[in-house]
């Protein structure tokens, strides 16, 4: 499985994602934003970071990238195509996702573990994890607010989006799991067609125990397995 990492400037977890990619033995390859072309690859990447040192709106710059258009038609082709944190901005900028991340309410940067509780399990990236599973994943954001008017939020409610949302350990969900005042709690959701997710958690970041957590890893193998029932 040929996946495609893009790589922005002010990217920082490209390699995290790189790594995460072989470990549930797929073959990444890095895609420079100034380049064009995915003919080839089967899933596609966006990593965390500060894309273009985060100027104007997280993401804003990185998605007028020569690359994105490459991904905007890889997307509408049903290609799989994961953004996490940065990668999740950047998405939304680019029309991909619903919404927009704003300030964290608490208006500091937030780095640190937090629990999440699945949603969904039907789609490419969560098919390895059980309904209302816990997973402990690490935060690195200072813009991780999830936002959308009323309709798009009552829409994408209503079409089960909705994959993570921020819940406590037992998974109840409270404010104070809450970690950023993301609306209805959301911590990740798909587009209407479900091959495009975004999310704030770092789930690269919780891929083996010396991390703390190896309840990120469930994404990769999802999509790796999603891909090759494709193909099969």
């Amino acid at each position: 499985m040929r996946v495609a990492v893009i790589t922005f400037p002010g990217s920082n977890c490209d390699y995290d994602l790189y790594k995460a990619a072989q470990q549930v033995e797929a073959s990444p390859e890095f895609i420079w934003h100034r380049e064009r072309g995915l003919d080839g690859y089967d899933a596609v990447l966006l990593p965390g970071g500060f894309s273009s040192g985060d100027y104007l709106r997280a993401g804003a710059i990185a998605r007028m990238s020569p690359i994105m258009e490459d991904v905007v038609a890889f997307a509408e082709r049903g290609g799989p195509v994961l953004g996490i944190c940065n990668g999740f901005q950047i998405l939304c900028e680019a029309g991909l996702l619903p919404g927009a991340l704003m300030r964290n309410n608490v208006l500091k940067f937030a780095s640190k573990d937090v629990f999440l509780g699945v949603e969904r399990t039907d789609t490419p990236f969560t098919t390895a994890y059980a309904k209302d599973q816990v997973l402990r994943i690490p935060i690195a954001h200072g813009e991780g607010n999830y936002e959308a008017d009323r309709e798009t939020l009552e829409r994408i409610e209503g079409q089960g989006q909705v994959v993570f949302r921020y819940v406590t350990s037992e998974g109840a969900r409270t404010d104070i799991a809450n970690p950023n005042g993301s609306w209805h709690d959301i911590s990740g959701l798909t587009n209407s067609a479900g091959n495009v997710l975004g999310m704030m958690p770092h789930p690269e970041r919780a891929m083996e125990e010396l991390l703390g957590s190896t309840d990120g890893t469930g994404v990769f193998t999802s999509l790796v397995a999603s891909l090759s029932a494709a193909v099969s």
